[in-house]
């Protein structure tokens, strides 16, 4: 296989949204850390919205994880959903996102009782070689069309790489 086509993980992206409750923010940012071991950025309003939460306001945390460590953890979310998705999980580019009801579902994580229960939202990025081209700063780049991951690909590349089975 040609290795410009190989697919791959850009990122993975874990997020919990807490809403106003501020208890619960701060229970969101020990279990990322906790599950990561990385420190999780805590996300803000972008503007006043109908639900009443200011501009400014934290409303919930996220991690990024990349490479090695992306992998590793996606592993251990899908067999929390029990390597089982829905193709209206996927979106055109061929990045997909999938709920994890409770951490406890995935494997070798125990219950803390200073966390509570939680959920979370796991989204993954992928990518092909040469698509750092539309990081560019200077001139706004578009990958070929041929070039691009369709929803079918990813689907492919995640039953073949993770034995994940994607149900209509």
């Amino acid at each position: 296989m040609n290795l410009m086509r190989e697919i791959r993980i850009e990122k993975l992206t874990l997020n919990i949204g807490c809403g106003d409750d501020q208890a619960k923010l701060e229970r969101a940012k020990k279990l990322l850390e906790y599950l990561t071991g990385r420190k999780p950025l805590v996300t803000k309003s972008k503007r006043r919205s109908t639900f009443g939460v200011a501009k400014g306001k934290p409303i919930g945390v996220m991690v990024t994880l990349r490479k090695k460590d992306a992998t590793e953890f996606l592993k251990r979310a899908l067999a929390a959903v029990e390597n089982k998705l829905k193709s209206s999980q996927f979106d055109p580019e061929g990045n997909f996102s999938f709920g994890i009801k409770e951490y406890i579902d995935i494997p070798n994580v125990r219950y803390s009782h200073e966390i509570g229960m939680l959920g979370l939202d796991v989204s993954a990025t992928l990518e092909r070689a040469g698509f750092r081209i539309k990081r560019r700063r200077i001139q706004k780049r578009k990958i070929p069309a041929k070039h691009r991951i369709s929803k079918k690909e990813a689907i492919e590349w995640l039953k073949d790489n993770f034995g994940v089975e994607v149900i209509e």
